[in-house]
């Protein structure tokens, strides 16, 4: 009951007081302090600004990452929200790092590691949630990161380099009859497009002839992509969602500048690079149509997040012998992205979702519910899944690919402007 109520109030500590990514300091120092409380001789490597991490025993052949997501999210509207920041746990969060710092605690009080033939350390990455881009474009400016996902990052900076496998886990969204898992949940991953549409400015009532309709050329553009998503392969569930970046104009003047913006989401590497190349074409011939032009910038968002079946059937199996949870969901992708998917591209990974929440996910009534599931039924669970792997792994089914590799991968999105 101790542990209980004190992972519940560390959860709760943080559900309060949100905070963006790589803005995190307030919850990095609660993460440290426990990790010391119940270690103090714990060695944690800090990185990426707010990111640590911290093994637990020696080091083995085989060594896991058990990892937790820092940030929250920009929804100024929840009713829990950092009224200065806007800041909101509305995608749960809080309470990965809760449940972890539960796990951190049995494992070094239990010693059960000991008797693993693999090693076990936890990671907790800053910024998972691609947003506050603005800031992190001046930290990008100013050297202090590369990347404005934090798995990248930390990719980057070497604080996976050492872990062969990794474990996330995140909350479901939904309510759920039973206490309930998720797992082979696939997600997409995601680019940006921006179309700087450029026309020729003129006088709309006196010579609107003499010039060129950035807007129109918009328009035209809009048309082209909505008619294209019938030709959109839905096999890999792509998403496209055009929105106005900015735009100067008056009903006075012919518009000579509009600024259009699109993710594009697959989870296919290759199909979100040809939806690229098909959008361009469409923006080129909107533009050349009514004589205008088009600059395009490209960028990388998050890769397509790839579960490992093989580790996610010990998360099976376990549940399987564990009566404390009554369904387990499985194998159903969304299109929704995460920067695990960068970090699936190196290493295998899986991804645990577990229920027990109220409110929408990512709206402004997200919650927890069932707290007794969340913060101590599911931690015990994870226990299980490690002793279920314990003996079980397949070293053929690690692979390891370096950070040099991954950026041959991401510079076919971009960062890249074409006129």
């Amino acid at each position: 009951m101790e542990k209980f109520q004190e992972i519940y109030n560390i959860a709760n500590d943080i559900y309060l007081n949100p905070e963006l990514g790589y803005k995190e300091k307030r919850t990095s120092n609660i993460v440290k302090d426990y990790i010391l409380k119940y270690m103090p001789d714990a060695n944690i490597t800090e990185f990426a600004e707010t990111g640590l991490k911290v093994n637990v025993g020696e080091r083995k052949k085989v060594h896991i990452a058990l990892l937790a997501e820092l940030d929250a999210v920009f929804a100024p509207s929840h009713f829990h929200s950092n009224k200065e920041s806007g800041a909101a746990h509305n995608c749960g969060h809080y309470s990965q790092v809760a449940i972890l710092l539960n796990v951190f605690r049995t494992l070094v009080e239990s010693e059960i590691y000991k008797t693993f033939d693999f090693s076990v350390g936890f990671i907790f990455v800053p910024a998972e949630e691609y947003l506050d881009l603005e800031y992190r474009k001046q930290l990008k400016e100013n050297g202090k990161i590369t990347y404005f996902g934090g798995k990248p990052e930390a990719m980057k900076l070497g604080a996976f380099d050492e872990f062969d496998m990794c474990i996330s886990i995140h909350s479901m969204g939904g309510v759920y009859e039973k206490r309930s898992i998720e797992i082979n949940c696939d997600l997409a991953g995601f680019m940006y497009k921006n179309y700087n549409f450029k026309g020729k400015a003129s006088h709309a009532g006196f010579a609107p002839f003499a010039g060129i309709n950035a807007y129109s050329i918009s328009t035209l553009f809009n048309v082209g992509v909505g008619l294209l998503r019938q030709q959109l392969d839905e096999r890999y569930m792509p998403r496209m969602n055009p929105i106005v970046l900015n735009s100067n104009m008056g009903i006075n003047v012919i518009p000579n500048n509009i600024k259009i913006g699109s993710d594009i989401r697959a989870n296919s590497i290759e199909y979100m690079l040809e939806l690229s190349k098909r959008l361009d074409m469409i923006a080129k011939g909107s533009a050349l149509s009514l004589g205008g032009e088009v600059e395009i910038n490209s960028s990388l968002g998050y890769l397509p997040f790839k579960q490992s079946r093989y580790f996610n059937r010990f998360v099976k199996s376990a549940f399987e012998k564990f009566d404390k949870i009554g369904y387990c969901r499985d194998n159903t992708p969304v299109s929704a992205s995460g920067d695990i998917g960068d970090l699936c591209y190196m290493m295998p990974c899986i991804q645990i979702g577990y229920s027990g929440f109220k409110g929408t996910i990512h709206g402004d009534d997200f919650i927890h519910d069932d707290v007794e599931y969340i913060f101590s039924i599911f931690p015990e669970f994870l226990i299980e899944i490690l002793k279920e792997m314990n003996g079980k792994i397949d070293k053929k089914e690690l692979y390891k690919r370096s950070y040099s590799e991954y950026e041959e991968i991401i510079k076919q999105f971009g960062d890249s402007d074409e006129k």
